[in-house]
């Protein structure tokens, strides 16, 4: 517990000093303006340039592009039918997209993110994430909506666990989480929620050396499920909630599961999700990005796989390098830096170099384990400008051979 004191002591420094630290003016790329488009031949590299002008361009030596930042009431739709791979699907046959919108002219950026896959490894994911504004920025609806169709191998508890203790299993999950958020003052937001999850037909291969698993020693069952409130606090003053190039989040989140409500068992979690973003060197378009997601069993029996793990944060984000649920415990602390930078000079291609680290205790009540770091590059291609919507492909390296390409719509954080 003394280690991970002085581990939220060295983030709240951190963090701390990078919320009142100034950004740097931007100077945004100069476009032309030619009545309500731009026009600008196809070979000018100062013209921002996605995916769609990409494949135009080869049809016509012009492209006509939208006035910077114009998402309206109309919705912007960005979809990629394609392959991906991830180290926990295999191959993948994947429609991902998102849709962007505004209540107002003046309301932050809605968005409806959707990635619906089938994987080698027969998995079927239907993920449904929402972040919707209201008028004046008054209100914001965060929702978590998931059927999933999972075979999955589990580790074992704690980050020092082997990547030999593999233990196969397979369930299905329903998730439903809203959280209804209020404007408090400022870029501060306050929130109540809900959530709801489902694992059931839970079934476990067991380890093939035969011995006793990590999860049959927490407990089996074939149903698991949890249901509790939600009381959240958000401070978000990021410029775009898809692809940030400067700003702070910092989302606060403590949920009280309760057997009343449905819950198998009683128990209390805190999410604590700090964000930073910087244009470096200033006044360029790079960013350099910092995250920080801890995720802490308060008290009580959680569901082995309601357990915080590599991975299943909302956005699937943490632990490039190593297969979702690598590592699962019932204390999570995680860390991430990522630099972004272009390629080309319209846009169309960037590039990206990350390192992480995680740590995880075992059971309710003991300390966190060994320290698991990764690195990895990345490209970026632009899907949609208007949006800043990428197709992000990374290549992560973690310990104990753990490496993979990883592949998704929209920046990891």
């Amino acid at each position: 517990m003394k280690r991970l004191i002085n581990l939220f002591l060295a983030l709240i420094a951190v963090f701390g000093g990078l919320l009142h630290a100034q950004d740097k003016k931007f100077v945004p790329i100069t476009t032309y303006p030619r009545g309500d488009t731009i026009l600008i031949k196809k070979h000018d590299v100062s013209y921002q340039w996605d995916l769609y002008d990409a494949i135009g361009s080869l049809f016509s030596k012009y492209a006509a592009a939208p006035k910077k930042d114009s998402v309206t009431k109309k919705p912007i739709i960005s979809i990629v039918p394609a392959f991906g791979y991830t180290l926990q699907s295999k191959f993948a046959v994947t429609l991902a997209g998102n849709i962007a919108f505004r209540a107002t002219p003046a309301s932050k950026i809605s968005t409806i993110v959707v990635n619906i896959a089938y994987t080698q490894t027969r998995q079927i994911i239907i993920p449904i994430l929402s972040n919707i504004w209201t008028a004046g920025n008054q209100y914001k609806f965060v929702g978590d909506y998931r059927y999933l169709k999972y075979p999955q191998s589990t580790y074992g508890l704690g980050s020092s666990s082997s990547i030999l203790n593999k233990d196969r299993m397979d369930y299905s999950l329903v998730r439903f989480n809203e959280t209804v958020f209020r404007h408090i003052s400022g870029d501060f937001f306050a929130g109540i929620g809900y959530a709801f999850d489902d694992h059931f037909d839970i079934e476990e291969k067991g380890l093939k050396n035969g011995t006793i698993s990590d999860y049959e020693k927490y407990g089996r069952s074939t149903n698991t499920i949890s249901s509790g409130i939600t009381f959240n606090s958000l401070f978000d003053s990021r410029d775009n909630s898809i692809n940030a190039s400067k700003g702070f989040y910092g989302a606060l989140q403590y949920r009280d599961n309760k057997p009343f409500l449905g819950s198998t068992s009683r128990w209390q979690s805190l999410i604590i999700d700090l964000r930073k973003y910087y244009h470096f060197p200033a006044g360029s378009n790079n960013v350099i990005a910092f995250w920080s997601y801890n995720w802490l069993v308060i008290s009580g029996k959680t569901p082995y796989l309601d357990l915080p793990s590599n991975t299943w944060d909302p956005s699937s984000g943490t632990g490039r390098g190593y297969i979702q649920g690598r590592f699962r415990g019932a204390q999570m602390v995680y860390l991430e830096t990522e630099y972004r930078f272009g390629l080309t000079r319209n846009g169309l291609l960037g590039g990206v170099v990350f390192v992480n680290a995680q740590s995880f205790s075992a059971a309710q009540g003991s300390n966190l384990q060994g320290i698991q770091p990764a690195i990895g590059p990345g490209i970026r291609l632009k899907l949609n400008k208007v949006t800043k919507t990428n197709i992000a492909i990374d290549y992560g390296i973690g310990r104990q051979g753990s490496r993979g390409l990883f592949i998704n719509v929209g920046e990891v954080f």
